[in-house]
């Protein structure tokens, strides 16, 4: 006869990290805006720019438009879930008490954060899937092999640290609305200013030390780097935790919880 020996106390922290994260992987899924940032307008780019023939007319660079086009996309995916959608579901969060009462769980700030990630990183593992294998289908022939791939995941992890840093940064200290107004604001700055979907050299020659050192450019360079040239984009990675860093700190003195 066995006997029922209750352990009292909380889970540990990583299963409470992990229970976290997959609320809110489920909660990003049933948002429709949420979802329209982070899979169909990359998706709908990549099918446009690919498979239309659009992106032989546009600045992407020299190659196969098709070549030069999926890592871009990437980088924009990237940049969509863990800084737009991020921030903003982080701020109406803030606006309706959410945050301030989880915060206040046996998940701690730290975990609840932790879990945010990594439900941003789940997210951008159904991105990879559907956007590389859309590539493929398209006729995208990335080289380097290994180092492709060593690339590819140091962009999202450094790109991911980065983006989320500065979209929890802004969720933290503005309302929900002014969050909003800014996330997408500058989502569409950077779309169309931040070398995103363009190369650095296709900018005048005044602007591009400026665009060179924004975290935009550094992810859609770091992206294209690995898959077009084949090599580890060291210098993005470097730029990119040095953002994430910088944007960290902030977060860290500055997010208000209510």
């Amino acid at each position: 006869m066995t006997t029922y020996a209750p352990r009292p106390g909380s889970a540990p922290w990583p299963r409470k990290v992990l229970a976290h994260a997959q609320m809110e992987f489920r909660l990003l899924l049933r948002n429709g805006e949420q979802l329209l940032l982070a899979l169909v307008i990359p998706l709908g780019l990549l099918l446009l720019l690919g498979g239309t023939g659009l992106g032989d007319r546009l600045p992407l660079g020299d190659g196969p438009a098709i070549d030069l086009a999926v890592p871009r996309v990437l980088a924009l995916a990237v940049l969509s879930t863990s800084f737009t959608s991020l921030a903003i579901a982080t701020g109406f969060e803030r606006r309706y008490g959410v945050i301030k009462r989880l915060g206040a769980s046996p998940l701690s700030r730290t975990g609840l954060l932790a879990g945010k990630i990594g439900s941003v990183l789940a997210i951008q593992l159904v991105q990879l899937i559907v956007l590389t294998g859309t590539g493929f289908a398209l006729g995208w022939k990335p080289v380097g092999g290994v180092d492709a791939v060593i690339g590819i995941v140091l962009m999202v992890l450094c790109g991911t640290a980065a983006s989320a840093s500065l979209g929890l940064l802004m969720a933290g200290v503005l309302r929900a609305e002014a969050t909003l107004a800014a996330a997408n604001l500058l989502y569409l700055l950077l779309l169309v200013g931040g070398a995103v979907m363009t190369p650095v050299d296709e900018y005048p020659a005044g602007l591009q030390g400026i665009v060179r050192l924004l975290p935009s450019a550094a992810l859609a360079n770091g992206f294209a780097h690995s898959t077009i040239e084949g090599v580890i984009p060291w210098a993005a990675v470097l730029s990119l935790t040095l953002w994430a860093a910088v944007l960290g700190y902030l977060v860290s003195r500055t997010f208000r919880w209510d």
